[in-house]
């Protein structure tokens, strides 16, 4: 008989739960909900927090700091959410093999392909609607972006380093956070910080998503998807430690050169030393404690957002 630890450990490790405050509303809104990951709100939170940080470092003003912020988080919410269900429909074929994703939506059957092409045809309408709040230069990024949602799936069947395209989707918040927040690209003495805090950006997104396809590496292995995972094997931990000594060095060295000393550094040191934390507790053969230290980045991702908010509100004499 399973022990309490091994029932909660392979209730983490997979995508559908039976419980969850999605329960109380009306019966025919679960699947969609399920198909969406509105009940796992780890990934938007990540898609979110680049955008985050560079509006944040470049806001000229507090309010509209706050303004753009919020802009962006119901735009993370619906354009993740988007992603999953056009990763989902790329991928249903392959998640009926696969533990974790054999009771997602579409590859069980309760969402029809149908069903999901409307789905994100409503979602893209929403998006639309928030990027049109946007500058013109903003919304010309935005919609840049979209290749790299739609090829996304695609990655995992053709290279062994999947995370590294999602880091290059994930990090599209830079640099449309930028536009959104001055109205234009960067000028010439503001490109090399922007480019490093997207680069640094996506090697953060590249560790914390080699840590999540620890879950999936013996399925994975046995249905031939590729993953940066299985590719460092042995070498996982100091993959993951490298990809974040990256993401460190060049975050800092980008906000550095844009805004100098200030609150921001504590914050980044602060997240700086939850990432070591993440790399010591690295073990390929505990998927679930894969997902909890997956799911902690968000944690190391506000506390850089903070750091760079408490320095917005400073520069403008908000705080002394």
């Amino acid at each position: 008989m399973a022990s309490k630890d091994q029932i909660r450990a392979n209730a983490l490790h997979t995508d559908i739960t039976t419980i969850g405050w999605w329960r109380f509303l009306p019966g025919w809104t679960h699947a969609y909900l399920l198909l969406a990951r509105i009940d796992r709100p780890i990934g938007w939170w990540l898609l979110l927090l680049p955008g985050w940080w560079i509006i944040a470092a470049t806001a000229a003003t507090v309010p509209r700091m706050l303004w753009v912020m919020g802009l962006f988080l119901v735009g993370a919410v619906t354009m993740r959410t988007a992603g999953c269900v056009i990763n989902d429909m790329w991928d249903r074929r392959l998640d009926r093999r696969v533990e974790r994703t054999a009771g997602r939506p579409l590859a069980a059957g309760t969402v029809s392909l149908l069903q999901a092409w409307c789905f994100v045809a409503l979602l893209c309408a929403i998006g639309l609607a928030i990027l049109l709040q946007l500058p013109l230069t903003a919304i010309l990024t935005g919609i840049a972006a979209l290749p790299l949602v739609i090829l996304y799936p695609l990655a995992k069947r053709v290279t062994w380093w999947p995370q590294a395209v999602l880091g290059l989707t994930f990090s599209w918040g830079v640099p449309l956070g930028w536009t959104a927040t001055t109205g234009d690209l960067p000028t010439a003495g503001d490109w090399w910080p922007a480019i490093l805090i997207y680069a640094g950006s996506v090697a953060w997104v590249f560790g914390y998503d080699t840590i999540y396809a620890v879950q999936d590496m013996t399925d994975d292995r046995a249905v031939g998807v590729k993953s940066s995972a299985l590719e460092l094997g042995r070498y996982l931990r100091h993959g993951v430690a490298m990809a974040y000594l990256l993401a460190v060095i060049l975050i800092g060295t980008g906000l550095w050169q844009l805004l100098g000393q200030g609150p921001w550094v504590a914050g980044g040191l602060a997240a700086a030393l939850h990432l070591l934390w993440q790399v010591r507790q690295i073990d390929a053969a505990d998927p679930a404690g894969a997902l909890r230290l997956f799911k902690s980045n968000r944690d190391a991702g506000l506390m850089l957002t903070a750091g760079l908010m408490a320095s917005g509100l400073m520069a403008s004499g908000e705080i002394a």
